[in-house]
This record gives C-alpha cells, structure tokens and sequence, in this order.
C-alpha cells in the first residue's frame, strides 16, 4: 500500500509534467539540443581527427561543453516559476486547502519540473544515439552503444544541472519574481567564466577538477597530442576528483531545497507592514455641514421656475446616422489590426522569449565573436552570410513551435467559441497568427544584425557595408521564414494536433538536413538554399542571381497556396459554395489563389530546372 505522503508528491509530480506539455518552450529546447548533437556529430572536432563519434573519449568531451553552452539559460527557463505560477494564478489557496505539506509540494514541484528538464536535456544524447546508424564521409563510428551515453550523461550534465536547478528554483520561490531567475541564468555565463580565470585557474588541477561544477577541468587535457587510437581506445573511468565533484553538486542540491523548506510560506508576502497604531481611513466622504433655508415665498419660487421651463424651446436632439460596416477591404483590414494587435500581447506575454531570443542571438553571433572571420568579398559580407548560417535553425524551430502555439491557443484556454462567434472572417483569424510569427521571426534577425554590426564594429573590422546585411537577409532569410509559417499554419489546421504538428515538422526537418548533408539539396526542395549560395551571388547581376531570385518567387507562391488551403480546410465553416449572391466567396477566392500559386509556382520551377 502506498504511502499518503508518496502519493500527494506523485501527484503534484504527475500535474507539473502535464503542465510542461502543454508548454511551447520544452519543446523548443528539445530541438534545440536535437539540433546541437546534430551539429557535433557531423562537423565537430570528431570528423577532421579521427576520432570515433561513439568513443567514450568524444562524449566526455562533448557533454561539459554542452552543459555549459546553453543549459543553464533551460535550467532558468524551467525551474524560474513553477511555484510562482500558483500564486499568480489564484489556484495556491486551493492547492494548500489539501492535506498537503509543504514538502511534498515543493519536492514534488521541483522534481517534476526538473524530471521535464532532463527529457528537453537528453534530446542531445538521444540525437548522438540515433546518428550512430549515419556516417559521413571521413567519419569513425565504433559498433553500436548506448549504455555510454546514459552514463556519461546522467554523471556530467544531471548532477550539474540538479544542483543549478535548485539555486534556480529556491531563489524563485522565496522572491517570488521570475526577472530576478532570468537574471541569473543570463549573469551565469560571466560569473561562470570569471569563476574559472580568478579563481580555479590558480589551484592545483585536483581542486580544480573537484571546484568545477560543470567539469570543465576534468580529464586529460592533452588529447590534442594523443593518437586517434589512443582516443578511440579511451575508457572513461571515474576518480576520486570526480566522484567529490558530484558529492558537492548533491549536498548543494540538499541545501539549497531545505533552506527552501524552512523559509517558505503558504501566503503571498506582504510587500510593506501597516502601522496598524494607526487609524484606518476607507476614503469615504464626510458629512456637508449646511443650513437649510426655506424659501420664504413657495409660490413665488414655483411660478419662476415654470416660467423658465416654459421658455425653454424643447427640441428633439439630432440622433447621429449610424451604419454598421462588416465587409470590404478597409473592415477586413481593421479586423486584421486588430487581431495582430491580441496575437502581438499574447506573444509579449510568453515568458520563454525573454531567454530563447538572446539565446539565438548569442549563439548565431558566436562565431564572429571569439572566432577569425575571414572576408570572402568584405567583411561586412562575411559577417552577414555567417549569421545567417547560424540563425536557420533558431528561425526554424520558432516559425514551428510559436505557430503551433497560436494555432493552438485558442482552443486550449476554451475561448475559440467565443472568437468564432465574432463577426471576423477565417482570413483574420488565420493571417494574424501567421503575421504575428513572421513579425516575431524578423525581429529576431533585426536583433542579430545589430548585434553582428556591433562586434564588427568593436573587432575593428569596417567599414561597415550595410547593404551586405539587407541583400542577405531579404534575400535569404526572411523568405525563408515566410514559407516555414506559411507551412506550420497549414500542417496546424490539416492535422489539428499541435504535438502530431511538432513530430512532422522535425520529422521533416531533420530529414531534410540529413539529405543536405549528403549532397541531395535540389534547389527545388531546398526552401532554405542550404549550400546552394554565396554573397558573391547575391551581388552579381549574371546567371546566379536570377536563379535565386526566381526560386524565391518559387517558395513564396507555395507558400501562398499553403495559406490557401489552410484557409479553405479551416475548422470553422464559413458560407458554403464558391459563389454567393454573384460573388466569389471567401472559399471562391482561396480556390483562386491557390490555382494561382500553384501555377506560378510550376512556372518558376520549371525555370529553375532549365537552369544549369
């Protein structure tokens, strides 16, 4: 039989794993460390030396450095607010009016949190799993593994990660303010680095390897002199160094949750104590002290007030003309601008922007910022085609999982019958939360190119060529982002389901990138034009250039006869037949459109073929 105790905590445990599904950001996460593995796994350091991509020697190198470069902004991102949430939602008193105690709340709290963390964490080792049936040209893959990758992962990247997670999670909840979370998963980085440099860099190699909690000193760090086969040989044995290491992670873990324990209230905190010696004022009015004086002549009095009312000329006011527009062009557009304007205050109430933005943003502007850049035509060119390069996968995963998201929402806090029953068409409806992504998607790539311009600047690398920056974003990326929305709107209403929706579009992703990889990236199914362009393309006038632009036009126009059908197959039934009273109906113009798009884009494809 179960104790009381274990079951209130598997069911506080159970409901913050349910609540973490229906969120876009682990999600997100999971793709993101998917997309991570992919790229250590195909061109990191393993290929060009020979090393066994499976070698226990390759994933106890890999994991510290994976550990340190984004997880702990996920950590923040995860564990920042789960108590908090309770309390700004009004469902705390509830939630405490159960025989619960406090420590089954919070344990079940944080570990059903921290239990989603590891599953958005593993998606890396799972990748790196999965790929060890792929090699590429010049690759070393030992026989199949997997027991390595459980291990190394729950020793290098769990414990580190469980005593942050903690840090994170009692700092939330006892100040009740997710900024102060956020603040710390973006302060880690340079506080981390200063740690090392100040502190560890001047101790002995066993204090630095035990001080370390993301193991970044652990091990033998002269591999670069070591043999392939040495490294392939490689078998990772834990030491003494690193078995206090992990000690140290779990005792912190075990501090900061009873520190958590002892100060935690049940009750919001009062912001400021009343001085309660003092009366209390409600504001009400006080009392009009007056005289009343009778008029001395009644009648006199009434007569003069007749008069008045008399000669008074009562006219019947003017009622303003009053019309009600709902079609047309000018109405549907104010509909438009005003759902964008909703869609728009939804999106500035996601609290996961606030860390997966500058998390794009650092990691797309990496290379130009610590690594040589080396100017293909200008600096400036370099710079914009390498951020462009590092931004497709962030724009990919947020075109996919913030459309889900608004496609979705709606129907999840069960409010669409009350949108549905406003007199807006499907067209508002389905081209807000299209517009919305788009416009959240550029103003990432806005982000970044002030940001790339920034360390050009302060690398000394100028002039600065502005137009390099608009050539390749207009003509590379923001294309791009349009036919991933437009795609995600489609699968979104065609599939209804937004998990099914996520699995497709990484199904389709990373076969996609997997045929890129081996040399299968037809222009005609490469919307993105993986390895098909340079800058010295975009700024000649010659055969290149044309083609670009016209497969451009080819993507755009499927990306209008997606829109289309996702329109004509919407849930929500609109006027049925293709013409009323005369008139192209709203499903009329949607078969139009798409027999348009659909045309030119046939044409432009069959232009780009007779390309060569």
């Amino acid at each position: 039989m179960r104790s009381p105790a274990l079951m209130a905590f598997g069911a506080v445990f159970q409901t913050e794993v349910l609540l973490n599904t229906k969120r876009v950001a682990p999600y997100a996460m999971a793709i993101l460390c998917g997309g991570n593995a992919l790229l250590w796994w195909g061109w990191g350091p393993a290929t060009g030396r020979g090393w066994a991509i499976n070698s226990d020697f390759f994933i106890t190198g890999v994991l510290p450095v994976y550990s340190f470069m984004t997880l702990p902004l996920f950590t923040a991102l995860i564990m920042a607010d789960p108590v908090i949430r309770d309390f700004r939602t009004g469902v705390a008193p509830l939630i405490f009016s159960k025989p619960l105690s406090r420590a089954e709340y919070l344990l079940g709290k944080f570990f059903g949190n921290f239990f989603v963390l590891v599953c958005c964490q593993s998606a890396f080792v799972i990748m790196l799993f999965a790929l060890q049936a792929f090699r590429r040209p010049g690759m070393v893959v030992q026989e199949v593994r997997a027991l390595p990758y459980l291990k190394h992962f729950l020793v290098f990247v769990v414990i580190s990660h469980l005593a942050l997670a903690a840090f994170y999670f009692t700092v939330g909840t006892l100040t009740r303010n997710v900024k102060i979370v956020y603040g710390l998963g973006v302060f880690f980085y340079p506080l981390y680095i200063t740690y090392q440099v100040v502190l560890l860099k001047r101790l002995p190699s066993h204090w630095k390897s035990v001080l370390d909690p993301l193991l970044m000193n652990w091990g033998d760090k002269s591999f670069h002199s070591r043999s392939a086969e040495w490294a392939n040989q490689f078998i990772a044995t834990y030491d003494s160094n690193l078995i206090a290491n992990r000690a140290l992670m779990l005792l912190i873990t075990i501090i900061c949750l009873t520190i958590l324990y002892l100060r935690f209230s049940k009750t919001e905190r009062v912001s400021k104590v009343e001085d309660t010696s003092k009366l209390a004022l409600l504001n009400l009015s006080t009392r009009v002290e007056e005289i009343y004086n009778d008029a001395q002549d009644f009648p006199s009095a009434r007569n003069e007030q007749f008069e008045f009312e008399k000669d008074a000329v009562t006219e019947p006011p003017a009622l303003p003309v009053v019309s009600v527009v709902n079609q047309g062009a000018r109405a549907h557009l104010k509909k438009l601008a005003a759902a964008l304007g909703i869609e728009f205050r939804l999106l500035r109430a996601e609290r996961s922007l606030v860390l997966l933005i500058p998390l794009a943003g650092f990691l797309a502007t990496l290379e130009q910022a610590f690594y040589v850049v080396v100017p293909e035509v200008s600096y400036s060119a370099s710079y914009a085609s390498g951020t462009a390069g590092g931004l497709s996968l962030f724009l990919y995963g947020m075109a996919v999982f913030y459309t889900g998201e608004a496609m979705h929402r709606d129907r999840e806090v069960r409010i669409q019958p009350v949108l549905w029953s406003a007199p807006a068409p499907n067209l508002v409806l389905l081209l807000s939360k299209f517009l919305a992504t788009v416009l959240l998607a550029l103003s990432l790539i806005a982000m970044v190119a002030v940001a790339s311009i920034t360390i050009q600047i302060f690398r000394g690398h100028t002039p600065v060529d502005f137009s390099a920056y608009l050539s390749v974003y207009t003509i590379i990326l923001i294309p791009s982002v349009i036919f991933i929305t437009g795609i995600s709107v489609m699968l979104n209403v065609l599939l209804r389901d937004k998990y099914l929706t996520y699995a497709v579009s990484l199904g389709l992703g990373i076969g996609l990138f997997y045929l890129y990889g081996q040399g299968y990236n037809h222009w005609l199914y490469n919307p993105v034009l993986y390895k098909l362009w340079t800058y010295a393309d975009l700024t000649g006038a010659g055969n290149s250039l044309t083609r670009i632009l016209i497969h451009r036009v080819y993507w755009l126009a499927i990306t209008s006869a997606c829109l289309a059908l996702a329109h004509l197959c919407f849930e929500r039934k609109a006027a049925r037949g293709f013409i009323v009273n005369n008139r192209l109906s709203s499903a009329g113009w949607s078969s139009l459109i798409a027999v348009v798009s659909v045309a030119a884009a046939v044409i432009a494809g069959l232009s780009i073929s007779s390309m060569h």
